[in-house]
């Protein structure tokens, strides 16, 4: 059973960023998905990298699953991560349960958090 997320994380934003021709990406789509299923007060998008790349502009992404994790506007999470949804999981939980974990101190990441949310509403 899925415990209960705090209400800070309907602030929650977890961006899988990856390209189609990325079979891993595309191995990992489905359980992505569900994890979705399993936290719905968290958006959830999926970006492909080449698609949206005037979205993502300066930052290159070059491994694949790269993930983006942010609580309001601040990123607390970003890079490659294995494809393994459990340590997705983990990460949600921590950093949606703890309102004072600390966000990342990169002026890039925070303003790609704010282009995701205007672009990409929940």
């Amino acid at each position: 059973m899925t415990q209960q997320i705090p209400a800070l994380a309907n602030t929650a934003l977890v961006v899988c960023l990856c390209a189609e021709w990325c079979g891993v990406c595309r191995e990992y789509r489905a359980r992505f998905a569900d994890l979705q299923s399993r936290f719905p007060q968290v958006q959830f998008l999926w970006i492909d990298v080449e698609d949206e790349a005037d979205l993502l502009h300066p930052l290159d992404v070059e491994d694949f699953p790269t993930l983006l994790l942010a609580v309001g506007d601040e990123p607390r999470f970003f890079g490659p991560l294995t494809p393994q949804i459990e340590t997705l999981e983990r990460l949600i939980r921590i950093h949606s349960q703890d309102a004072d974990a600390p966000a990342l101190r990169d002026q890039a990441l925070t303003e790609l958090v704010a282009r995701i949310r205007a672009a990409k509403p929940a």
